[in-house]
C-alpha cells in the first residue's frame, strides 16, 4: 500500500519542547496529527491513533491500553526499557528510539563535569558567595586520561573533543576493539586495569543485567585518589553506596552525576551535601535544539511506515 493510500492518525504525547507537532504537520499536511499534550492519561484521540510519539519513560500503561490500533511507538529518547514493563504493550508493536542524536549535548555535559570537578567550581561558587578571593594553580585537561566505560556514538563525540584538548582516550567495551578518537579499547574483563589509568572515568554503558553495579567497590579501589567518576548513563550502572563510601573516604577525588539509583535522589541522600560532588537533574540528553535533532529521524520513519516498509525504519528497538 503506497503512502498516498494510507492516512494513519498520530498521537503526539509530548509538551516539554522535545518535539514540535507543528513541524510534523508541515511535513505531512494530509495526516491527522493530535497534539493534546501530556497530563491526560488517555486522551479521546488515543483510540483512533495507530502511531504514538513521545518520551518512552512518560508513556503509561493506561495510555497504551487506550490505543487498540497502536502499531508503532516513536520514542523520542534513546532508552526504551520502561516500555518493556508495560503490560498493555502488544508484542507486535514496532518501537523506535532517538539513538544517535544526543552526542553534542552529552559531550558538553561530560566536559562541564571534567572541568568543573578538576577546577573545583563548587569551591569557586562558595568563595564567590562569601566574597572570598582565593587563587590557586588550575588543573588543565591536556595530558589527562579519560576512560569511557562503553564505546558508542556518544563516546565517539566525546573522544573527538578530548583529542582537541590533548587528552589520552581509552575505552572499555566487549563490542569493539577500535573507534575514531580512541587511543586504546580494552575488553570489559580489563575494566579494573582501565580504571587505574583514569583521571576521569566516564560511565556511558546502557543498563542491563550484565552492567548493573558494574562500577562498584573493586573499580573505586582501582582508581587513583586524584581521579573522578562521571556517570551520564544510568544510575544503577554504578553502585551508589560504594561510590558514596569512596567519596567519603577520599579514595577518589570527586563525582559528576547526571543519573542516580533513585530519581530524584531522596532528601537524605548524602550526595546532595558532598563538596566534591557536582549534580545535574538528568539533563544529559536534553538540548535547546532537541526538536530539530529528532525530527529527521521521525520523518524518515514515518515515510517508511506509510510505505509499509517497517524494516526500513531507523533506530529499531523492537
Amino acid at each position: 500500500m503506497s503512502s498516498s493510500e494510507r492516512s494513519p492518525e498520530i498521537l503526539v504525547y509530548e509538551d516539554s519542547g522535545h518535539f514540535k507537532a507543528a513541524d510534523l504537520c508541515r511535513a505531512f499536511p494530509d495526516l491527522t496529527i493530535h497534539d493534546p499534550g501530556r497530563g491526560i492519561a488517555a486522551p479521546a484521540c488515543a483510540g483512533k491513533s495507530e502511531i504514538l510519539i513521545g518520551l518512552a519513560h512518560e508513556i503509561t500503561d493506561d495510555l497504551v491500553a487506550a490505543m487498540p490500533r497502536l502499531r508503532w511507538i516513536a520514542s523520542l529518547s534513546t532508552g526504551v526499557d520502561h516500555l518493556w514493563t508495560l503490560k498493555s504493550l502488544k508484542a507486535d508493536v514496532r518501537v523506535t528510539n532517538g539513538r544517535g542524536i544526543h552526542g553534542p549535548q552529552m559531550a558538553e555535559l561530560a566536559f562541564m563535569f571534567m572541568i568543573g570537578l578538576s577546577r573545583d567550581f563548587n569551591l569557586m561558587r562558595e568563595n564567590q558567595k562569601n566574597h572570598v578571593w582565593k587563587r590557586r594553580l588550575q588543573p588543565v585537561l591536556v595530558g589527562k586520561t579519560i576512560v569511557m566505560a562503553g564505546v558508542g556514538i556518544i563516546s565517539e563525540e566525546i573522544a573527538r573533543r578530548c583529542k582537541a584538548f590533548g587528552m589520552r582516550v581509552i575505552g572499555v567495551s566487549n563490542a569493539r576493539n577500535s573507534a575514531p578518537g580512541f587511543d586504546q579499547i580494552l575488553p570489559r574483563a580489563k575494566l579494573l586495569e582501565a580504571a587505574g589509568m583514569a583521571d576521569f572515568l566516564v560511565v556511558l554503558t546502557p543498563l542491563d543485567a550484565t552492567t548493573r553495579h558494574m562500577i562498584g567497590a573493586p573499580v573505586f579501589a582501582a582508581m587513583k585518589p586524584s581521579a573522578f567518576i562521571i556517570n551520564i548513563a544510568r544510575g544503577d550502572v554504578v553502585d551508589e553506596s560504594a561510590m558514596i563510601s569512596a567519596l567519603r573516604e577520599k579514595r577518589i577525588a570527586g563525582a559528576g552525576l547526571d543519573v542516580y539509583s533513585h530519581e530524584p535522589p531522596r532528601d537524605d541522600n548524602p550526595l546532595w551535601d558532598m563538596p566534591n560532588v557536582m549534580m545535574s537533574p538528568r539533563i544529559g540528553g536534553m538540548s535547546d535544539i532537541y526538536a530539530d535533532q529528532i525530527l529527521p529521524v521521525v520523518e524518515h520513519n514515518l515515510r517508511a511506515y506509510l510505505d509499509d516498509n517497517m524494516d526500513g525504519m531507523r533506530n529499531i528497538a523492537r
